[in-house]
């Protein structure tokens, strides 16, 4: 099944989604089957995309007009991605940087290994200056680290929450008291534990 994500921001100018629309149209996306926000690239709550993410299931595809459309950075796009590609679906770019992939051919997923990789690089790079700076920190009588945002029981909740399609991600952030970004660190759209989910519960 194909699946259509569009949004538009008046950062960019680009306040009308009737060209994000008509492409996926054209690209044989269902009109009742296009998730839509009208929310700035880094604005960490986009409910359209969280339905489309919950709403997508093994062997479907995901159709964006651009690639800038899904990820709020390069990292985040990544590790939505493959948390996708996890799940058996696949990404498909229309036009712009990116055009390339499609993550259901071979050279999609070359394509899209590239930027995995310089996400990876980038990851790299800001962890060996936190490194370094904590470091530095220690040296000097100081302590840091970042402190979990939830507990294992409110990890467990979200996980059991998260499981089900009817579950709110809005309200569930609210009712744990972090962003819906901050809750994506530890589970996944489906409920599955993430790295800092498994952290938490190990701890």
């Amino acid at each position: 099944m194909l699946i259509g994500y569009a949004r538009v921001s008046k950062a960019d100018g680009s306040q009308s989604l009737d060209l994000q629309r008509d492409a996926l149209l054209a690209a044989g996306v269902d009109e009742s089957r296009i998730y839509a926000d009208r929310a700035p690239g880094k604005k960490d709550e986009r409910p359209g995309l969280e339905a489309c993410l919950k709403a997508l299931r093994e062997g479907d595809l995901l159709v964006v007009w651009k690639l800038d459309r899904l990820g709020r950075s390069l990292h985040h796009l990544v590790k939505t991605v493959t948390g996708l590609s996890d799940r058996g679906v696949g990404l498909k770019v229309l036009t712009g940087q990116g055009a390339q992939i499609d993550t259901t051919t071979a050279a999609g997923r070359l394509s899209f290994g590239i930027f995995a990789a310089l996400a990876e690089f980038e990851s790299e790079l800001i962890r060996e200056r936190t490194m370094a700076g904590l470091q530095a920190a220690r040296a000097r009588g100081r302590k840091g680290g970042r402190k979990f945002a939830l507990t294992k029981a409110q990890v467990r909740m979200a996980q059991a929450a998260m499981a089900s399609r009817d579950t709110s991600v809005s309200g569930l952030s609210k009712e744990l008291g972090v962003r819906p970004a901050t809750l994506y660190r530890y589970v996944d759209p489906n409920g599955n534990l993430r790295e800092y989910g498994k952290r938490v519960l190990s701890a």
